[in-house]
């Protein structure tokens, strides 16, 4: 048997049916990417880097994989496109669905395309809230802070509100 890692993601969404899209990204990373380890609430949140009049569903779920970064990835962009996420080079957009990996293991990544953990994740409070509640003691492998000191450190003053 391979070797297994735990990894955190985050999900998100403010386009369509938002709590439809969020079970059912759940449903698609549980078939193809792992075992679901725990799953956050769901936050509401407004758009983070730009401005949009449609809000964000956002929660955070742990897994455990015997898929490889490389791999990961490829499989998080199909679950997104079967989904159908369109993704422009344009920077921040609304989006139907939108899965970001965020750690994978305590290992430090960075390869083109994919930097792990997540190099935005501790200026995010939509990402930071939903983590605190699964994973409030992971530590950050570069920062060597846990989620919770990362939360209170956050400058991030955006409203966030449970579903």
């Amino acid at each position: 048997m391979q070797n297994r890692i735990i990894i955190y993601l985050s999900i998100g969404t403010n386009i369509g049916e938002r709590l439809l899209n969020i079970e059912k990204a759940r449903g698609l990373i549980s078939n193809q990417l792992g075992v679901v380890r725990s799953v956050s609430s769901t936050y509401e949140t407004g758009a983070w880097g730009y401005i949009s009049d449609n809000r964000y569903y956002n929660n955070c779920l742990s897994l455990s994989t015997s898929l490889s970064p490389q791999d990961l990835l490829s499989e998080i962009k199909s679950i997104e496109m079967s989904m159908g996420r369109v993704r422009n080079s344009d920077g921040y957009s609304d989006r139907i669905i939108d899965i970001d990996l965020l750690f994978y293991g305590s290992e430090v990544i960075d390869i083109p395309g994919l930097k792990v953990p997540h190099p935005r994740l501790g200026e995010r409070k939509f990402v930071l809230v939903p983590l605190l509640e699964i994973a409030p003691d992971l530590v950050h492998p570069q920062f060597q802070l846990t989620i919770r000191e990362m939360a209170e450190q956050c400058k991030d003053n955006s409203d966030i509100s449970p579903v």
